[in-house]
């Protein structure tokens, strides 16, 4: 032993050999690959074992807890909001339909027409009539647009081929295409009617396409100041139309609105509360804040916040209405989650960045080792999903806040775009918490399985949409004069998709027309085939792959045999997050607490030895 030991001393003293060099770099290749693999394990640790591996606080999970709870009560104002503006829209066409079509029924649109010339005489008299008593009948507010102290007026126009001869008894006509349009204008009078104003108007029934009568009415919403807030003011364009493009002898009238919600121009409101001087000193200084939390994160232009500002100002400046404060706490929230979201955002982005770096680092070490390319689903594992659905969630949350606050701000009305923003934006955040539920075991394997068997149900769906395209196809061509719900393919289709959910299935048999034998006949094998094609076997293959997925997925887990190159790669490391191997010391590099364990490890075999 004191020979062996001599001879390692003096070889140490002379000069360096190539086998010593060769196992110098055995050693620095081992290393490597033991860091890289402790790399890509602490990747994949949840938030808990990052925690014991470093001592690192789930900031990330934190956050993700603040915004869903944010996100969620900044969802919940905006529906209660929005919930009374769609009230006040649908209402107010209630209102129009009543006032301005005669001996109009609830729920009667459908059916809602005429066939005689003196009744389309009759009903436009009507609402010229109605228009102008419009304000001694309605027990509404609203009120006729003005124009530069003037009334804007009704608006009646025809549209009809510009020449024509048609005699359906003789089997001969002769019309001309082009389409023609003449406009008359009528202004609200206490006691009009048509002949009164229009005397030479005439109906040009055989050529008529349509006659369209166009106003705007002005109101405001004031129901919400029971929820203390600040009431729009809204322009309804009231559009009544008298369609006759069948030209079938029945002339169908249709009642439609387009709302255009703006800022009322003078407002004051009294009855405030006792603190509401309080309030507006808390909003003064509360405003600077909102300016430098916006500045700081340069979204001056996208937020508005000049806007913002000038609103609260003139709010605080004009009334004693305690709605100030809603609208304070509302854009404060807005911008909490904004800023939420942004940080969010980032930690994400630099995690999906970490993940690509190992993807690289893992790709080069299996490649030179193994002398192949790692496989896309491997590569796949680095890139996670979850992080694009934060992500995602993220943008479109915060495109959201941005419309909302101008739709506080009175900048812009899009209700209908914001909602879809901030409803999308929410229900990924939701989504989202799947991925922390899958950190546990018991809860995994539904995600493990569909993850899983999202290959294959894409495929299956892709070949049983081919089957139901084409049933789509025959059914609108062949069942469409026949049957209602056939008319169209988005009403076959609609129809159809209920059939496979079981829905509706006895009124689809029952209401199909036998005027032709043959049809009904062929109806009768078409709905059969579909029903037993689609409800008893591919649904039950489709329930299969699921099924079978799940339990391959659960003896896997049952097994714990690795499944993939890149788990029989991190298999070999059983470090414990809890064994201190993980941390990196500062100025330390994970390559040289590699190497100090290696000759740590080294030390003790040639102690044990000796």
């Amino acid at each position: 032993m004191e020979d062996s030991s001599n001879f390692y001393d003096v070889y140490e003293t002379t000069a360096p050999s190539p086998w010593n060099d060769q196992q110098h770099q055995c050693l620095e290749d081992l290393d490597n690959v033991e860091c890289l693999r402790r790399k890509i394990k602490y990747y994949f640790m949840n938030p808990c074992e990052k925690y014991h591996a470093r001592g690192r606080k789930p900031w990330k999970l934190v956050l993700q807890l603040i915004k869903i709870a944010i996100i969620t009560i900044q969802l919940v104002s905006f529906g209660l909001s929005n919930q009374m503006v769609v009230t006040f829209k649908e209402e107010n066409l209630m209102t129009f339909k009543h006032l301005f079509l005669k001996d109009y029924v609830d729920g009667g649109m459908d059916t809602y027409a005429v066939y005689r010339q003196e009744d389309v005489y009759d009903h436009i008299d009507y609402i010229i009539k109605q228009f102008g008593h419009l304000q001694n009948i309605t027990v509404g507010n609203n009120a006729y647009e003005k124009n530069d102290g003037v009334y804007s007026p009704l608006s009646l126009c025809q549209e009809y081929y510009r020449n024509g001869s048609i005699y359906p008894g003789n089997e001969t006509f002769e019309i001309d295409a082009i389409v023609e349009t003449d406009c008359m204008k009528v202004y609200p009078m206490y006691k009009p009617s048509l002949r009164e104003l229009l005397p030479h108007f005439e109906v040009y029934f055989k050529r008529m396409l349509s006659v369209k009568i166009t106003f705007v009415l002005k109101s405001i919403n004031l129901q919400t100041v029971r929820h203390r807030e600040l009431p729009d003011c809204y322009d309804f364009t009231v559009i009544i139309t008298f369609n006759n493009q069948a030209h079938s002898g029945r002339i169908k009238i249709d009642l439609e609105n387009d709302v255009d919600i703006n800022e009322c121009r003078d407002w004051k409101v009294t009855g405030a509360s006792k603190f509401t001087n309080l309030i507006l000193q808390y909003i003064n200084k509360s405003s600077v804040l909102i300016g430098f939390i916006v500045t700081d994160k340069r979204l001056v232009s996208a937020l508005h916040i000049k806007s913002v500002c000038d609103v609260l100002f003139q709010v605080k400046s004009t009334s004693l209405f305690s709605a100030p404060r809603n609208i304070y706490l509302t854009v404060a929230l807005d911008c909490l989650i904004i800023l939420t979201c942004i940080i969010s955002f980032t930690l994400c982005t630099r995690s999906m960045i970490n993940g690509i770096q190992l993807q690289f680092e893992y790709t080069l070490y299996y490649k030179k080792h193994c002398s192949k390319d790692v496989s896309m689903s491997d590569k796949l594992e680095f890139v996670n999903g979850w992080y694009i659905l934060i992500i995602v969630s993220d943008t479109l949350t915060i495109i959201g806040s941005i419309m909302k606050i101008e739709i506080q701000t009175k900048v812009l009305t899009s209700y209908d775009v914001c909602s879809i923003f901030l409803g999308t934006g929410t229900m990924f955040v939701w989504i989202g918490v799947l991925r922390y539920m899958g950190y546990f075991s018991k809860y995994n394997i539904l995600i493990v399985t569909l993850r899983a068997a999202f290959p294959n149900v894409i495929r299956f769906i892709w070949c049983a949409g081919i089957i139901y395209l084409s049933y789509c196809f025959c059914g609108w061509i062949v069942l469409g004069p026949y049957h209602e719900k056939f008319r169209t393919l988005n009403t076959v289709s609609e129809c159809l998709f209920s059939l496979i959910n079981g829905d509706d299935m006895f009124p689809t048999f029952k209401n199909m027309k036998q005027k032709s034998s043959l049809v009904w006949i062929f109806s009768r094998v078409y709905l059969y085939t579909f029903v037993s094609l689609f409800i008893y076997m591919i649904l039950s293959l489709f329930i299969t792959i699921i099924t079978d997925t799940y339990d391959t997925i659960k003896q896997q887990q049952q097994s714990g045999n690795p499944i993939s190159e890149l788990q029989k790669f991190l298999s070999v490391c059983q470090d414990l997050p809890n064994s201190g191997l993980y941390r990196l010391e500062k100025n330390n590099s994970c390559f040289f607490n590699c190497c100090i364990k290696r000759c740590r490890k080294h030390e003790e075999r040639l102690t044990s030895e000796a």
